[in-house]
């Protein structure tokens, strides 16, 4: 057999069709470079090549990832525990501070249990796999992260005989809306167990926010139960940091029927969160619900079963900053004025920057390769903003997403201005 005739190897395959794709990205000005940062976050980092610039691209909203209380938490953690769990829960990973985190975390998101994660995408990977049967469907509303969409598709997988139907960001009456997809819900002759409606509770491209009140009424009308992943909620919405059911008059902790139906509490059915941004930036991630749910998970969640606890540093560090957020509201009342103060400054300055009670600030500039090189120049001019287009936002709207943090001064925001005026 001649040379010629030989099929091409499979890494000949590989490499040719990945590298042009790298072509590709790097002649659309797309490419993604990853920034390291040779410090702890803060309001400013240190960026190699760059030197010391502000920081308006972290997740760290209450300014807690380096705070000293929250550091001490975890270095406590580590001398007393050690290094790693070395195990999954429910073998011999289990240790005293995540059961102290966890109720933690329930008293603070006003739920009878919660249950931790290395990830909030690990958690949100749990809950449908594990909660639907055959029968249900799953509501989604299109702008969910990314993490929620996989989570949806691996339930219809693993599960089959599981459904999945999606409903236009935020629209909850008309066509395509949430109510809607209830009702086609309800008209289907194949939806035979539970309807599940799940969103964001902030929208981490937009900084917009899902009508809780809106959505429960429709899901009480409807019968299905009300997911709501709330990482860039929790420690930024509502007047003490709880996350968007606060901010809508949702909130209230748990101590029996009466109190659940009178106070809010339970009106969102299951919570994901995180603990790596505002709940002290490190990683991790939860579920937040009743016992019932959290013991389904316990028993039958396969990332619970099969992958390794917590870090017991990260669970010190963070119970410690849900105890640091809820005795300093003061945080999150500075995180609202620095918001508030950066858009306007923002707008005042000539840029298109999307209204939202959230910490989260999009200054849209529709072009994907024009986001990137503004972030590239602001970087230049010592200020750290990423920019994001396609396919992290639908084509045409790439924006520069400013986060704003409870550790950043008016002199910060006003040297962030001043460098968007230079571009």
């Amino acid at each position: 057999m001649s040379s010629a005739t030989l099929a091409p190897s499979p890494s000949s395959v590989f490499d040719t069709r990945t590298e042009a794709l790298f072509a590709q990205l790097k002649a659309g000005g797309l490419w993604k470079h990853l920034r390291m940062l040779e410090g702890p976050m803060d309001a400013t980092v240190k960026v190699r090549g760059f030197g010391e610039c502000l920081c308006f691209c972290s997740n760290n909203y209450l300014g807690l990832a380096n705070h000293p209380e929250v550091i001490e938490a975890g270095h406590k953690g580590l001398r007393d525990f050690g290094a790693g769990t070395a195990s999954v829960r429910f073998i011999c990973g289990t240790f005293t501070p995540h059961e102290e985190v966890e109720a933690r975390i329930a008293r603070y998101m006003g739920t009878e249990a919660a249950y931790t994660f290395v990830s909030c995408w690990t958690a949100n990977e749990a809950v449908f796999p594990t909660l639907c049967e055959a029968g249900d469907i799953i509501i989604s509303d299109e702008l969910n992260h990314a993490s929620i969409i996989d989570a949806v598709r691996l339930a219809t997988v693993i599960k089959k005989g599981v459904l999945k139907s999606l409903y236009k960001n935020n629209r909850l009456e008309g066509e395509d809306s949430l109510e809607a997809r209830l009702k086609e819900a309800r008209a289907s002759k194949d939806v035979t167990g539970q309807i599940w409606v799940v969103t964001d509770g902030v929208f981490s491209m937009e900084g917009s926010i899902a009508n809780l009140p809106k959505m429960r009424k429709l899901c009480d009308q409807y019968g299905a139960m009300l997911v709501v992943d709330d990482s860039h909620g929790h420690g930024v919405m509502g007047d003490r940091g709880h996350g968007t059911h606060e901010y809508w008059g949702m909130f209230g902790r748990h101590e029996g029927t009466e109190a659940r139906r009178h106070e809010g509490a339970g009106r969102v059915d299951i919570f994901t969160g995180t603990l790596g941004k505002a709940l002290g930036g490190g990683a991790g991630g939860f579920i937040a619900a009743s016992r019932k749910v959290i013991e389904l998970i316990i028993q039958r969640g396969r990332p619970t079963l099969f992958s390794n606890a917590l870090p017991v540093t990260v669970a010190c560090s963070s119970s410690k900053a849900i105890e640091i957020i809820e005795r300093e509201p003061g945080r999150v009342k500075k995180l609202r004025d620095n918001v508030a103060y950066a858009r306007k400054q923002i707008k005042a300055a000539g840029f298109d920057v999307l209204e939202s009670p959230t910490a989260i600030c999009p200054i849209i500039v529709h072009d994907t390769a024009k986001a990137i090189a503004m972030s590239q120049r602001l970087l230049e001019l010592g200020v750290f903003v990423i920019g994001f287009g396609y396919p992290v936002v639908p084509e045409g709207h790439a924006r520069l997403r400013c986060q704003v943090s409870a550790a950043h001064e008016f002199s910060h925001i006003d040297a962030l201005v001043a460098a968007l005026k230079k571009l």
